[in-house]
């Protein structure tokens, strides 16, 4: 499995939890149960895991540079992209910054709305211009 679908996964057991309610241990089992490589269960697991624990640091990050909108109106899959892509950015230093931001870019349009790459590479390139909150 690559990064890339690591970081797909991630979104749909994000997705799991945020609309179906699912238990954040057991949507994983889910996913592991599917077969991975140790590391990329790992990297998985740290995103899923990850973007829960900050989403408040996370949504902290994003809501001021959302124009017009709240974090609630926006579509799940791209406020859960934004928290999942603010987590790596902010934690993950060892991830380049254009990585994470392409490959969230590429999610928005593959599970998102016309317009939700566009958006994301937007607010992404505004979070990665500016320190995060309480750093």
């Amino acid at each position: 499995m690559t990064r890339r679908n690591a970081r797909e996964l991630a979104l749909q057991t994000l997705f799991s939890i945020d609309v179906g309610k699912h238990d954040p241990a057991e949507a994983l089992r889910d996913v592991r149960d599917a077969g991975a490589a140790a590391e990329s269960r790992a990297f998985l697991r740290d995103l899923v895991l990850g973007t829960l624990e900050f989403s408040a640091q996370s949504d902290a990050t994003i809501a001021p540079l959302l124009e017009g909108w709240t974090l609630d109106r926006l579509p799940t899959v791209d406020r859960l992209l934004l928290r999942m892509s603010v987590f790596e950015l902010v934690h993950r230093p060892q991830t380049p910054v254009a990585v994470v931001i392409n490959e969230a870019v590429e999610l928005a349009k593959k599970f998102s709305t016309e317009d939700s790459g566009r958006f994301v590479n937007g607010v992404l390139a505004s979070v990665a211009g500016r320190p995060a909150p309480g750093h």
